[in-house]
């Protein structure tokens, strides 16, 4: 059994683990939503979501900036 609730600041799943522990994971790792468009189209065939692409190449850019200061 699973529940659905906003905490951290996003969407988690919570569910208890085989040793009986309370755990939690995004909700976006899980399967309780339905698939996006672009996921449906893609099939599986692609790793990554263009937003989720479009946001590593910004951490990315922010870390290199902070490194060359």
């Amino acid at each position: 059994m699973s529940t659905r609730k906003q905490n951290w600041g996003e969407d988690r799943v919570m569910f208890y683990d085989a040793q009986g522990r309370l755990r939690s994971l995004p909700a976006s790792w899980t399967d309780v939503n339905e698939a996006d468009l672009f996921s449906q189209v893609a099939a599986g065939r692609s790793f990554s979501r263009p937003d989720d692409l479009s946001a590593l190449a910004s951490l990315i850019d922010r870390i290199k900036s902070r490194q060359e200061e």
